[in-house]
């Protein structure tokens, strides 16, 4: 897919995200959606609406923005000239910020654990589900990213708030009834809330893209529900899809009909999918039917029916944290 840069971040996704008119599966039954996707002002993530705004307002974040992406442009040339040793062996410290309401919010240390074993296991190509991958797809599959992750705290404090504003932070500040970051130059922060919404949506996640990384806000947020490996909690996937966009990697769909992820081994797609996707699944940009990697964990199915990163997703991850990348404080 052809490189873009940052017009194409002025699209609004939100019509896109739920707009699978050009979608067709091979089997007649089509895509079941699971209780979260039914309803329609659900989004699983708001990560790209909120960078919009960031990029919006902040010139020298979009400054950032364009050189990150050249950045990543160059670090990717360089490895498919042989110029750089693939290993970017790395792990990083977590340290989770929980802010509880209930005692069902209130998630325990082997919750927590379980979230962070599910981010080793996708993030090392480990996990159960990978043999799930269909063949046209396994050539360029990520296989390990060699991007480890350490729980090292846990942060708790209660706040008998029922809901909070994704746009606002709020939960990043102490001030606010949230909790501060602990130096998100060396440690992944990743708040834990019981439930947020934004405009008319209910939202299950976001995070901030490695523009602004080390800043106050950086990191990832997921509600509660949506935190650990069980069905109900989404299989733990929510928390994997926020990492990934902390590492820099977009949407599949590129946020826009038939837009661009920048990379260009997944394929095209018109827009998001949900649910459980029966494969094959068909959809159609610039008059070309393309079969969907739906099963990626950039995309907006299911937990149980995402199971991969792509091989040009994990060289994006690798020129996130090299020596020279947005975040390689954290090596």
């Amino acid at each position: 897919m052809k490189r873009t840069l940052f017009a194409l971040l002025a699209v609004f996704t939100i019509t896109a995200c739920n707009n699978n008119d050009n979608l067709t599966a091979s089997q007649d039954q089509g895509v079941n959606k699971s209780e979260n996707n039914a309803n329609a002002r659900s989004k699983l993530c708001a990560s790209e609406e909120i960078r919009k705004e960031a990029l919006k307002n902040n010139p020298t974040l979009r400054a950032r923005y364009n050189e990150i992406e050249q950045q990543a442009a160059r670090y990717i040339n360089n490895l498919k000239q042989g110029k750089v040793l693939p290993d970017g062996s790395l792990e990083i410290p977590v340290v989770v910020n929980l802010i509880y309401a209930t005692s069902a919010d209130n998630l325990s240390d082997s919750q927590i654990q379980d979230q962070i074993d599910v981010l080793n296991e996708d993030l090392s190509a480990t996990n159960s589900d990978v043999s799930k991958i269909p063949a046209e797809f396994k050539p360029v599959a990520a296989g390990d990213t060699k991007v480890r992750f350490r729980l090292s705290k846990i942060n708790r404090r209660f706040n008998p708030q029922l809901n909070w504003d994704p746009f606002t932070n709020s939960m990043k500040r102490s001030s606010t009834g949230g909790i501060d970051a602990t130096d998100p130059t060396k440690n992944l922060n990743f708040w834990i809330v019981n439930r947020m919404s934004a405009l008319i949506f209910n939202v299950q996640g976001f995070a901030t893209f490695p523009e602004s990384a080390g800043q106050w806000d950086d990191g990832i947020v997921v509600i509660a529900g949506r935190v650990g490996k069980t069905q109900d909690r989404g299989f733990g996937r929510v928390t994997t899809h926020e990492v990934g966009h902390y590492l820099n990697l977009r949407h599949i769909w590129g946020d826009a009909n038939c837009g661009d992820d920048f990379c260009d081994d997944t394929p095209t797609q018109p827009s998001s999918n949900s649910g459980k996707p029966n494969y094959p699944l068909y959809g159609t940009c610039g008059g070309v039917q393309r079969s969907l990697m739906f099963m990626n964990y950039m995309d907006y199915v299911d937990g149980d029916a995402m199971y991969m990163f792509s091989s040009d997703q994990n060289q994006r991850i690798q020129a996130t944290v090299s020596s020279n990348g947005p975040r390689a404080s954290l090596r």
